[in-house]
């Protein structure tokens, strides 16, 4: 009799733990069919398209560099012996660090007028389609067209500029071909983020344009009404701004009052340019202003040191539940330089040594003192 009792209690044992086993296969199936079911997209049963889901926050990001100022020399230092001009040289230390950002700004200080107007230098501004074609080539996509240059070589270097740029693949602003170009709206869009570049000059050489639309002068009304025509269509504004004292490290009053000015109108981005030399980067409230650039490519290291360094700042912009904000922001010096005015170079101090530029640790320390407002 005991035996039989240990073998019936060998069965129930048995019973059990298959009944224990088929549960928890059962519950982890239906467990695991959830999971599927939950990780499936959002179906619109109207139409049957998957709904993505919005990500939680989008990002892009941005690089700013100063003024291309094409001198003589330095079309001269690119001039080839079958007429035409190469200036890759000058980039290729720069070239790496800007191709990694998604938008690269540059202002375009001396207009790109055509070669029949002849090439020319100071004062009166014309440069050859190559720097243009070298600009895209490092991957520039944001070019301001709005400076104090663009009327040097009068009406025709300005439509042959607009009608330059509209052959590459980048978007400009500050200069148009009529006023139905001028007054377009125009949204663009990066990972996801929409956005405005709009471009401004406080000063003209010369006296006003023979026609508005040529260049954008600044004015508190148009800024407003260009700035209240698209800031409902996009999540971030980017203006960028002529103005200031030239070879003045220190803001002007007027800078910062605009600065204050277009903070208030909902820009999120200043970039700044016409100084030729650094200026602080800082927050306006919400918005973060790069006051000056300096140069990015010029021959102005001749005059002096000040002008001869620049400035490239990066970032990320995000964009979170309709806030922006800036993340990774990098701020690195420049040096323009040049040896007798021949074999131009745009060099990261991360790359320069004491050859290049006596003692440039302690210039590093000096500039960067005055981008940080120091």
């Amino acid at each position: 009799m005991k035996k039989r009792k240990v073998k019936k209690s060998v069965y129930v044992i048995f019973l059990i733990i298959l009944i224990l086993t088929v549960g928890t296969v059962t519950i982890l199936k239906n467990q695991s069919q959830k999971n599927v079911e939950k990780s499936k997209p959002e179906v619109n049963e109207k139409t049957d398209k998957v709904v993505e889901e919005e990500p939680k926050n989008k990002k892009m990001s941005l690089i700013a560099v100063g003024d291309v100022l094409i001198h003589e020399s330095v079309y001269k230092d690119a001039y080839q012996t079958d007429g035409t001009y190469n200036f890759h040289h000058m980039f290729t230390e720069i070239e790496p660090i800007i191709k990694k950002y998604d938008l690269k700004f540059c202002n375009q200080e001396s207009t790109i007028g055509g070669s029949t107007l002849g090439i020319s230098g100071y004062p009166s501004f014309n440069s050859p389609d190559e720097i243009g074609d070298e600009i895209v080539n490092l991957g520039f996509n944001l070019i301001s067209l709005a400076n104090n240059h663009v009327m040097d070589r009068g009406e025709n270097a300005v439509l042959y500029s607009n009608s330059y740029w509209k052959t590459k693949n980048v978007i400009t602003a500050g200069s148009y071909s009529s006023m139905e170009e001028r007054n377009q709206v125009n949204v663009y869009e990066q990972n996801g983020i929409k956005y405005a570049f709009l471009a401004y000059t406080t000063s003209l050489n010369g006296g006003n344009p023979s026609k508005e639309y040529y260049v954008n002068m600044y004015s508190a009304d148009k800024v407003k009404t260009d700035i209240e025509a698209v800031k409902n269509s996009v999540d971030v504004i980017i203006v960028s701004m002529h103005w200031g004292v030239e070879y003045t490290n220190t803001p002007t009053e007027s800078q910062q009052q605009i600065a204050e000015y277009l903070s208030s109108l909902g820009v999120n981005l200043v970039i700044g340019h016409h100084p030729h030399v650094v200026q602080p980067v800082t927050y306006v409230n919400d918005t973060l202003v790069i006051y000056s650039l300096g140069n990015f490519i010029s021959n102005q290291l001749s005059i002096g040191l000040n002008q001869g360094i620049g400035l490239m700042v990066g970032m990320d912009i995000v964009v979170e539940d309709g806030k922006v904000t800036f993340e990774n922001l990098y701020k690195e010096l420049i040096l323009s330089y040049a040896f007798q005015s021949t074999n131009f170079k745009v060099m990261p101090f991360s790359k320069l040594n004491n050859d290049l530029l006596n003692d440039y640790e302690s210039v590093k320390t000096k500039y960067m003192n005055i981008v940080e407002g120091v």
